[in-house]
């Protein structure tokens, strides 16, 4: 049996926000705001996206890979630290000095695992 197949395509983006307008023209009648929690729930199904096993195509993800590498992790990682709780805030704060070194995860490098520890079958093109 065929995996159902939806498609973004990173040539339609150059940043997050853009990011989250491309994904969300996936979700029938949901609109997703950019929250990586968020994200990992419309992943399992029930917001637009199939139930069980499906196949996200990612068309010109090494532009996407570029779009969100180390400046726009910068840029959400700021955004965040201005409404997160004192608590979360050296953390954050230590992520963002790890960014400016080129070193940890980008932006791109959370979507892709947030979509591997899915049900979903990532095709990078």
């Amino acid at each position: 049996m065929d995996l159902p197949v939806l498609v973004i395509d990173g040539a339609e983006f150059s940043d997050f926000d853009g990011f989250a307008r491309e994904f969300s023209k996936l979700l029938a009648g949901h609109t997703w705001s950019g929250n990586l929690d968020a994200f990992n729930d419309i992943l399992r199904g029930g917001f637009g996206t199939p139930e069980g096993r499906w196949v996200l195509r990612w068309r010109h993800s090494e532009r996407s890979r570029a779009a969100l590498g180390y400046a726009a992790t910068i840029d959400r990682l700021e955004g965040l630290l201005r409404t997160a709780h004192p608590s979360n805030r050296a953390a954050i704060r230590a992520r963002i000095e790890r960014a400016r070194l080129s070193a940890g995860p980008t932006l791109f490098d959370e979507l892709v695992e947030i979509i591997n520890d899915n049900d979903v079958v990532l095709d990078l093109h």
